[in-house]
Order: C-alpha cells, then structure tokens, then sequence
C-alpha cells in the first residue's frame, strides 16, 4: 500500500521543515510527499527550492496564491498512491497517526476516513473556546444536510482512496475545501469513517490563516453543494 501525502502549503517558513520530517519519519513506509506552494512570500519557497525538494516526491509551485483548495485540487491531480491524505504544513497534526486515519481504507470497511479532535481518548492543545463551537455548528449544519453523523467536519485529516478523490471536481479554492468534499463524498455514497486524532492548535500569533469570513463561506458551501450540487 502506498500512501500520497498532500501538503498545502502557505507562507509556513517556520514549519514546514519540522512537518516534512515527522512525514517522514510517520509509522507508514511506502510514502508520496507531494507539497503544493500557493506562492508563499515569507521564504518558505525559496526554503522549499534549497533544501526540502530532494527530501520529498515533488513540490509544485503556484504561481500566484490561490488557496488551500486550489492547492489541494493540484497536490491529488498529482498523487498516485492507493490512498491520498491530506497533512496541514503547521504541527497541529501528527503523522504518526496515519496508521490510524488509513487502516479502516486498508481493512475495505471504508473510502474514506476523517479524523476527529471531538472524539476523545487524544491528547489536544486547549485553545479558542468560540472555534470550537463554530467547529461544531458547521458540523451539525453539515450533517442535517449530509444526514451523516460526523463529529469534526472541519478537519485537516482526510484520507481517501485515490480513486474517490480523483473522480470529485473540487470547486473551492479556499477552506471551503472541507464544507465542499464531505457533501461531495456523502453524496457518491461513499463508505464513511471517523477516528480520533491528536491535536495541536495554532493560536493567530503562531501562524494560524483561518477567520470568522470563512466560517460564513463554509455555510454557503455546505447549503450550496448539498442543495444545489
């Protein structure tokens, strides 16, 4: 089995080296580390250029910023492994958990397996009260509409079986990503799962991206792409 890890990655210079080694460095053996660079301007591709590209697979290079889900939308045109997840390039998430998020997809109980912080019985960072209730209120929007009982839609990892990502259009270009590919997965029939998963939340001071404008686009994703397609 090989697995293709996709890297988002944006203005991350000091990160992404960190991420790129516990990748590597991830229980997994046969691994595709595919980082996609939505034209970062902080060093971080000139960081990629020097040193990390003999490191890893293949690092694509965006030639102007497009977003997460345009960089995710390039990094899965690109894998080849049997199962493609996806792995932030902060160090909220921990690799050494990709066992974990693939063996229901190895074991043929599942397409497609998200991994959740709610879940419990995994360590994680206390951070913002209010993300996580807008996590949670996202979630249960999601799955009214979906009629699937996830409890973390809003995840980073996601892992899939190649076939299923490559056969999804994915439309959005920025976190609507997550919103977008679960209505899209629920909607193919796909045998869903859920495990629980560590986590390390970034405060704003150490780098994290998303804002309350994304929370407003992502209900405008999940209204859109399960009522309307």
């Amino acid at each position: 089995m090989k697995l293709s890890v996709v890297v988002p990655c944006y203005n991350e210079l000091g990160t992404i080296g960190q991420v790129v080694e516990a990748v590597r460095r991830s229980p997994v053996q046969d691994l595709e580390i595919i980082i996609v660079d939505d034209c970062s301007t902080d060093g971080t591709r000139e960081l990629l250029q020097s040193q990390i590209e003999p490191l890893v697979d293949q690092v694509i290079y965006h030639p102007k910023n497009r977003g997460k889900g345009a960089a995710l939308r390039t990094g899965f045109a690109a894998a080849t492994g049997d199962v493609v997840i996806v792995q932030d390039a902060d160090l909220e998430y921990d690799p050494q958990e990709f066992p974990l998020l693939i063996e229901p997809i190895l074991n043929d109980k599942a397409d497609v397996v998200f991994g959740s912080r709610f879940m419990g019985g995994r360590p994680h960072r206390v951070v913002y009260f209010w993300h996580m209730v807008g996590n949670k209120f996202l979630t249960l929007l999601s799955n009214m509409l979906t009629n699937i009982n996830l409890s973390d839609m809003e995840t980073c990892y996601k892992a899939f079986r190649r076939e299923v990502i490559q056969s999804i259009r994915i439309q959005e270009n920025r976190f609507g990503f997550e919103p977008e590919i679960t209505a899209k997965v629920a909607k193919a029939g796909c045998r869903i799962y859920e495990v629980g998963i560590s986590y390390y939340g970034r405060t704003y001071k150490e780098g994290k991206k998303i804002g309350w404008k994304d929370g407003f686009r992502a209900i405008y994703c999940i209204l859109k792409y399960n009522l309307v397609g």
